[in-house]
């Protein structure tokens, strides 16, 4: 995860793990990195709504997918947890509010 850390960056982490599917990810990768059908499959989702949930994660930087070639000669991409840590408090709030963009409605 980026050192630095702005109110937009926030609030992208904060919706990638706003859903019970992608904590479920986070959970699993956490012990051990997975292919997308092992995930799948120990999720009991299709693999194309696991990808949507998945490429939430990687544009926070929560996760990162690798492409590798097995034995048999098949590509399969590997996703792992990027070691993170985020302390959230009031304070931290504070502090990023100021750097949040906010889209105008059209009227």
């Amino acid at each position: 995860m980026k050192d630095i850390l702005s109110g937009d960056t926030l609030l992208k982490i904060l919706e990638a793990l706003s859903n019970p599917y992608r904590l479920k990810v986070i959970s699993i990768l956490h012990n051990e990195r997975q292919y997308v059908s092992q995930l799948a499959r120990e999720l009991g989702i299709s693999r194309p709504l696991l990808y949507l949930h998945l490429q939430k994660l990687e544009d926070a930087d929560l996760i990162k997918g690798n492409h590798e070639i097995s034995s048999d000669g098949k590509a399969m991409k590997y996703y792992e947890v990027n070691s993170f840590t985020l302390e959230l408090s009031e304070q931290l709030i504070a502090d990023l509010a100021s750097s949040v963009t906010i889209k105008k409605r059209k009227e």
